[in-house]
């Protein structure tokens, strides 16, 4: 049976442990809202120390570099995207897009929305990464993709690396483009409704007639294989 000083000890431990956890947290949102404020160019463990309100040495502990600070808050926020789009689930089996089409292209049209710049700052870092496939929300909603695209609900021949990226840069640089900041509540729902009702909509009908262009058609039908070069995932070379 333990000591009084063993159990004390041990309770100490138990009741410290979380801290660290707390202060990274702190520190990461606080690297979010530079993130959001300046770009990357902005962002330095010391200006992130300030504004958490951490001590500066304990800042470094957790990141010693601006790199490993700007990876770490890269992650961050594709864990908040990621769970804003697919709810808790983080591993295992992707969902696939058909079982709630229109809500993963609304929610993930309302992060856009609700978060402009730090939505545009992720995309561009994930665009200069040479690992893009090791982005949680990359991985999960490209995963999605291709489960929908090798089902029976899918038209032939997706390219879904170039799909999903198309899909990406529309959501997260449609804010930019309507200024989203500047908007009231009601007009960046209305914003989010119509982006999403619209990317619906071209992964229905799209935007051309096959029967008015049968050329264009037939060399889709046999052009070169979809994906038979890869850009980005999971490396690029």
């Amino acid at each position: 049976m333990p000591d009084q000083t063993t159990q004390m000890t041990g309770r100490k431990t138990q009741r410290r442990r979380p801290e660290p956890e707390r202060t990274r947290t702190a520190i990461l949102d606080a690297a979010c809202t530079l993130l959001a404020k300046d770009g990357p160019e902005g962002l330095s463990v010391s200006q992130v120390a300030r504004l958490a309100k951490v001590n500066r040495g304990t800042a470094y502990q957790h990141f010693q570099t601006r790199e490993q600070l700007l990876d770490a808050t890269t992650t961050w926020v594709s864990e908040k995207l990621r769970r804003s789009v697919f709810g808790g689930s983080s591993s295992g089996e992707p969902p696939v897009l058909l079982d709630d089409a229109q809500g993963v292209a609304r929610r993930m049209a309302e992060f856009a929305m609700e978060n402009p710049e730090l939505g545009r700052v992720w995309l561009f870092e994930v665009l200069n990464s040479n690992r893009p496939g090791s982005d949680p929300f990359w991985n999960q909603f490209k995963g999605s993709l291709e489960k929908f695209a090798g089902s029976g609900h899918a038209q032939p021949g997706i390219d879904v690396e170039v799909h999903a990226m198309i899909m990406l840069i529309g959501t997260l640089l449609w804010p930019i483009f309507v200024r989203a900041d500047a908007r009231t509540a009601k007009d960046r729902s209305r914003l989010v409704e119509r982006f999403s009702n619209e990317m619906l909509r071209l992964s229905f009908f799209g935007t051309m007639r096959p029967e008015r262009f049968p050329e264009l058609e037939a060399t889709l039908r046999t052009g070169p294989k979809v994906g038979a070069v890869s850009g980005g995932s999971p490396d690029k070379p």
